[in-house]
């Protein structure tokens, strides 16, 4: 194999290791639905910007976030994982942020929607749950 050569290089096992460390800072963020100070200041941005049931909003967001890296980590239900981490970076670029601008101040949580779509194209990789759930022959592999 060359290095210049175009075929992956331990793909799977590389984006178990994306995965698990994307998965472990979602847990972080989405950790912040137990910090009430927090959740008060999140549901202010709702709050402002005139929507009904702002609590459930900044919530269902936090929420999304924390179950999502749960996913990630595990490696379980990764594609569902993918879709909810998705759904809740594109509502805080668009309905919270900067309105889609990634490149001014949105890149974060547009990062988070590209690796997103990266573990929704590729699956797990290694060392996922969903090896076992869905019958891949190994969870190393």
């Amino acid at each position: 194999m060359s290095f210049f050569a175009p075929t992956p290089v331990f793909m799977r096992p590389g984006i178990a290791v994306v995965r698990i460390i994307t998965g472990t800072l979602l847990i972080w963020h989405g950790s912040e639905c137990f910090d009430s100070e927090k959740m008060q200041l999140y549901t202010g941005w709702f709050v402002d910007k005139h929507y009904v049931q702002p609590a459930a909003w900044a919530y269902a967001g936090k929420i999304a976030e924390f179950l999502s890296g749960i996913g990630f980590v595990l490696g379980f239900l990764t594609r569902l994982a993918a879709l909810a981490s998705i759904a809740a970076f594109s509502g805080i670029i668009f309905l919270l942020g900067d309105k889609g601008k990634v490149f001014e101040g949105d890149q974060h949580p547009f990062l988070f929607i590209l690796l997103a779509i990266v573990f929704y194209c590729t699956g797990p990789g290694a060392l996922a749950l969903d090896n076992i759930v869905f019958k891949r022959t190994s969870v190393l592999k």
